[in-house]
């Protein structure tokens, strides 16, 4: 018997989800710069989170409207791009939390299956690396379904990112294209062989 797979043609809507809430965030920049330099199979929408509470499961029997709406957001997207910094080697609290918000209550994940990449910035030497790991294990646990290379750290300096996401050095701009073309190629293989509903 003949098994037709139907897959889904781009445009591909991408939410990005940006690890620090800080509005001059380098992490936004960088963002900002990923968008830039993107196939344009990629449609983009940041997935805001700063409005969901601490999760407590005591939330799971009456789920509130914020997180509802975060969760709807989330599985609107076709893919997910997280740009985000690291917080004492680890990923950012708040992070953390809305990713807790996205998996719950038991039974109703919304990050299974989807086509994840991550990325991220920082001043340091070694830029959002251990941080990164963290969110990676988190991601795993939940069945997301993750680009593992090209693999970005990017350390950033003064003037390498504008507030429009313009790159002034052209290798590091250069790097984000192909950053973004290999997530294209991802997300294309992904949602071939696991078509979203």
């Amino acid at each position: 018997m003949d098994i037709e797979i139907m897959q889904h043609e781009p445009p591909y809507r991408v939410g990005v989800i940006i690890g620090s809430l800080s509005r001059e965030s380098i992490n936004r920049r960088l963002a900002a710069a990923l968008q830039r330099v993107a196939p344009p199979e990629f449609e983009f929408f940041e997935i805001s989170y700063s409005d969901l509470p601490v999760y407590n499961r005591d939330f799971d029997a009456d789920y509130p409207q914020v997180a509802r709406d975060f969760k709807e957001s989330i599985r609107s997207a076709d893919a997910l791009l997280f740009v985000t910094p690291e917080y004492n080697r680890s990923l950012p609290g708040a992070l953390k939390n809305a990713i807790d918000w996205g998996s719950r209550p038991y039974g109703d994940n919304a990050w299974s299956d989807l086509p994840t990449a991550v990325i991220g910035a920082s001043s340091g030497q070694i830029g959002t690396a251990v941080g990164q790991q963290t969110l990676r294990s988190t991601l795993s646990y939940l069945n997301a379904r993750q680009m593992t290379a090209p693999e970005a750290y990017i350390h950033f300096t003064p003037d390498l990112i504008d507030d429009e996401g313009a790159v002034s050095v052209p290798d590091t701009e250069e790097f984000l294209r192909t950053f973004m073309r290999k997530f294209l190629e991802y997300t294309t293989r992904v949602l071939t062989v696991i078509p979203q509903d």
